[in-house]
């Protein structure tokens, strides 16, 4: 089971961490994990290189772990509001997907939100 973290500050959205294989397929035959992976990339490239926003991201692929936090989604760090909310949108969007992703593969990605 992949195990997805959402991590918002104030009800923004600022970044996630994921764990573990879905288990749906054989390891590299597995059509679910490549699709949790190539929305990941979408999202860490969007965010870094589409918004030049600021993000730090570690991938783990012994572990199966992925953390990624978007500097510029939290108001600290953000001079411009319509970045911080452009990029909270689209991980907010990323944790809609995945929710619904829940109704057919819930036995394979757990999600929750944590409040920081």
């Amino acid at each position: 089971m992949t195990k997805f973290t959402f991590f918002k500050h104030d009800g923004i959205f600022y970044g996630f961490e994921e764990e573990g294989h879905t288990g749906f397929g054989e390891a590299g035959d597995d059509i679910l994990c490549a699709a949790v992976s190539a929305m990941t990339m979408l999202i860490i490239n969007t965010i870094e290189v589409s918004f030049a926003s600021d993000v730090t991201y570690d991938i783990d692929e012994n572990s199966t772990n992925i953390k990624v936090i978007a500097h510029d989604a939290l108001p600290e760090n953000c001079s411009d509001e319509k970045k911080r909310y452009a990029v909270s949108g689209l991980i907010l969007g990323y944790f809609y997907q995945l929710s619904d992703m829940l109704e057919e593969y819930y036995e394979y990605l757990d999600i929750t939100e944590k409040e920081i």
